[in-house]
């Protein structure tokens, strides 16, 4: 069998998961009975988290029990994967969905331990979050192209700050670099925190990161948003031009964050919990809220959520593997 039969034989086990074929549990017309448990695989106070509780709040009013926050630590996400996957495929435990832990960690780790098309129901999607290129004011280059051009000229000797190797921001610079031929020394570091700090001391002229921890620094005029690698220009900061806009057509880097369930998660429970993120997203203080924090709120069936994730596991992992990148 082929790779492409491979993958969407996969993707069909994903699909027929949200659909809840696969050893469906009993029927739950009365879901949910009890406490929901949102397991998030990244400590308290990031922005996967962030966005976590948004969804956990709204969620318990809409379904009218509590969601309770999990932060399940350790392994760049791969504890609080493998502990929901491991879990009863009954709705009353929950993920936290993530492009860096869904579709980036397979890849990357050797031993990942979970498949994200066979292991997962997906419910829906709420909100996206681009990756942006990031400078320091100081730095001469203003558009990508400028920064392309001083980095050839620089031969090698450019350094671009990132979160930590396996990050969407880590594997936004791969991209960056596999896209435009430059040589750089890419410079991860354990958390975004820390690759602000250096970025405001110019200690880094230049990174890749998500937002939220920038949005401050960025209207106060201390950093400088280079470009976002989003389709369309991000609603809080109108003026930043996307890559595509910037002569760098088709480098994008957004990240997706969903809902999803163990794999047989019965239909009409995922069809509820759907209705529910829906309804919740669709309401401008939410909408609000997920703006705040750096992101674009959106929506999808489960279908579409699973489609999702396969392709975006395909355009990382084939990104992983010719870079040959792996973490043990």
């Amino acid at each position: 069998m082929d790779s492409h039969a491979a993958r969407m034989l996969a993707l069909g086990a994903l699909a027929l998961g949200a659909l809840g074929f696969a050893a469906p549990a009993a029927a739950q017309d009365d879901y949910p009975n009890k406490t929901v448990t949102l397991v998030v695989p990244y400590p308290p106070g990031g922005g996967v988290d962030v966005l976590a509780r948004v969804v956990a709040e709204k969620l318990s009013g809409v379904l009218g029990h509590q969601v309770i926050v999990d932060n399940r630590v350790g392994g760049s996400g791969l504890v609080g994967t493998r502990a929901v996957i491991r879990s009863a495929p009954d709705g009353y435990t929950l993920f936290l969905g993530h492009t860096g832990s869904i579709s980036i960690n397979p890849s990357l780790y050797a031993n990942s331990g979970f498949d994200p098309r066979k292991d997962f129901t997906a419910i829906g999607l709420f909100a996206s979050m681009p990756v942006a290129l990031l400078a320091h004011p100081s730095f001469p280059a203003k558009t990508i192209g400028e920064v392309v051009e001083l980095a050839k000229k620089e031969g090698g000797k450019m350094n671009i700050g990132t979160s930590a190797v396996g990050t969407g921001g880590y594997l936004s610079a791969e991209l960056f670099k596999a896209t435009t031929g430059i040589d750089a020394a890419i410079i991860p570091y354990k958390g975004t925190g820390q690759v602000m700090n250096d970025l405001l001391g110019n200690h880094v002229p230049v990174a890749f990161g998500v937002l939220p921890p920038a949005l401050g620094n960025l209207q106060a005029g201390t950093l400088r948003a280079i470009a976002v690698l989003s389709p369309t220009r991000f609603s809080l900061l109108p003026d930043v031009p996307t890559a595509d806009e910037s002569g760098l057509p088709g480098f994008e880097s957004v990240l997706h964050y969903g809902l999803l369930a163990p794999a047989g998660t019965p239909r009409p429970v995922v069809d509820r919990l759907n209705a529910a993120l829906r309804a919740l997203v669709e309401t401008s203080e939410v909408r609000q809220r997920i703006l705040a924090e750096g992101g674009d709120p959106l929506t999808s069936t489960p279908e579409e959520y699973a489609k999702d994730i396969d392709s975006e596991e395909t355009k990382w992992g084939t990104l992983v593997r010719k870079l040959n990148l792996k973490v043990e």
